[in-house]
């Protein structure tokens, strides 16, 4: 698409055949990116695009009008950081100088997870390496930070505030000097 991912939006649905409804809604209502579109643990379906605000909030609203009863959850995060993306997509190199600490959220759901990393790199100065979304741990969400223990800290609990919100955290993890050996388990 070329264009700079200005915003994004997700909805979450009961139905996997209304989800595919959704989608094809969402992708023809304006010029988004999508970003993710599958099943989720608990027989759920995710459509995640981005793209300019306006084209994000178009595609919102149409995947809205035709998602029936099976809306469970929706998401928009205007002005989202860069960083998000490529966590969500697996695609951050790590450098020997992040790994100070490693910082873990973890939330009941998607859209809570990325909220609460938008919140977290917008809170310090931290490298986001990956958002897991709901494959396998039952409709959970989390992600994986490092940096300074200071600036993992703070992010963490920026993060963790924002998911609080919504009453969806489940554990939040600040690990100071981390074994070498967790980076590998983790990419």
């Amino acid at each position: 698409m070329g264009k700079r991912m200005e915003a994004l939006g997700m909805v979450e649905l009961s139905s996997i055949a209304v989800a595919y409804l959704v989608e094809d809604a969402m992708l023809k209502a304006s010029e988004v990116e999508l970003l993710v579109a599958r099943t989720i643990c608990s027989g759920k379906y995710i459509v995640m695009v981005g793209g300019p605000v306006a084209a994000v909030e178009a595609s919102l609203r149409a995947g809205r009008e035709a998602s029936r009863e099976a809306l469970i959850d929706e998401l928009f995060i205007p002005n989202i950081d860069e960083r998000v993306f490529p966590a969500i997509t697996g695609s951050v190199a790590l450098k020997d100088k992040d790994k100070d600490a490693l910082g873990i959220l973890e939330a009941f759901s998607v859209t809570s997870i990325i909220e609460g990393a938008d919140a977290a790199v917008k809170a310090a100065d931290v490298t986001l390496f990956r958002i897991h979304v709901a494959m396998a741990i039952g409709g959970k969400g989390f992600l994986l930070l490092t940096g300074e223990v200071s600036d993992v800290t703070a992010a963490i609990e920026a993060g963790a505030k924002q998911i609080g919100r919504r009453g969806l955290l489940v554990s939040k993890v600040v690990i100071p000097r981390p074994d070498e050996r967790l980076f590998k388990e983790t990419l």
